[in-house]
């Protein structure tokens, strides 16, 4: 098959890349480069069927493909808010775009959604069919409110023009990749380890959230794309549910780094809790998570030895 992959150049683009291109798919891959780098897919710009393209998806997509799969936006709050409407613009124009493409050419298309569009969660652990609980005037709701929006742009051209999609809800995912300025929690840990500073934790380390290694996120898309008679949404995640200062012990431990632990004021709509109920992608997909915590760390870390 065609595939266009938006966002294609980022950490969990990239991955998806990789296996497409893997499984044997012809392999168009879209980035504007604000977060996403060449250097993620310099290893397949000379498969024949791969193509990189710099491009913005606030502009129309052309092209004829069988699959698309939307993963363009800045997924990082350090990210997402440095131009807050931006953000905003590349969660819906970039919708529209790309379902447009998709009714044009009867492609199926998957979107990349957030387990942000829960908010700072009132029923725990998530499933789907909860509305969530987010402030849609905080420096978070460009991506909460835009993922959102993206949503609802999705089931109405389902509904109005019959566009194939798929919707997951893409729960906090790690791997190697990683930006190193992209302000989440695994990738500062690791790197703030390996450099022997302070671990810097938001609060006082009893928030939690559950981690996904980026090899099962990407076995769920597939899964999902390829699944009939379904559109979702559909909670991809891993429900191991771990507290930010367990997770700071065992990177620690890990690295065998001596930093110690720093605690400083909680983020403003921070989430307390994050943990995903997977029951319907074990029913509709047949999909669980396979990688724990610890074996993907190891990885992770691996991964950010060789790139500091």
């Amino acid at each position: 098959m065609k595939i266009l992959v938006t966002g294609g150049a980022g950490f969990i683009g990239s991955n998806l890349c990789e296996r497409l291109v893997t499984d044997g798919h012809e392999v168009v891959c879209v980035d504007n480069l604000f977060t996403g780098s060449k250097a993620n897919v310099e290893h397949l710009i000379r498969n024949p069927n791969f193509t990189f393209h710099e491009h913005d998806v606030q502009e129309p997509i052309d092209g004829r493909f069988d699959r698309i799969y939307n993963l363009a936006c800045p997924a990082s709050p350090p990210h997402y808010q440095y131009d807050p409407v931006e953000t905003v613009r590349t969660n819906v124009l970039g919708m529209i775009n790309s379902l447009e493409l998709a009714k044009r050419t009867g492609a199926r298309i998957l979107q990349a959604s957030t387990s942000e569009i829960y908010g700072d969660p009132l029923v725990h652990p998530q499933t789907e069919d909860y509305w969530g609980n987010v402030n849609p005037i905080s420096k978070r709701a460009c991506y909460d409110e835009g993922k959102r929006c993206a949503e609802t742009l999705c089931f109405d051209y389902h509904r109005e023009h019959k566009v194939d999609i798929r919707v997951i809800r893409i729960f906090n995912t790690y791997g190697p990749r990683m930006a190193q300025n992209d302000g989440r929690v695994v990738s500062n840990f690791i790197l703030q380890a390996l450099r022997g500073e302070p671990i810097t934790v938001y609060g006082d380390g009893s928030f939690t959230r559950s981690f996904q290694y980026v090899d099962d996120l990407v076995e769920g898309m597939v899964r999902m794309m390829e699944v009939e008679e379904f559109t979702g949404p559909v909670n991809i995640g891993n429900p191991g549910e771990f507290t930010i200062k367990e997770l700071a012990d065992l990177v620690i431990e890990l690295t065998g780094s001596s930093s110690e632990i720093t605690y400083l004021d909680p983020v403003s709509d921070d989430p307390k809790q994050r943990q995903p109920d997977i029951s319907l992608a074990k029913e509709k997909l047949g999909w669980e998570p396979k990688v724990p915590l610890r074996e993907g760390l190891k990885k992770t870390i691996e991964y950010f030895k060789s790139v500091i």
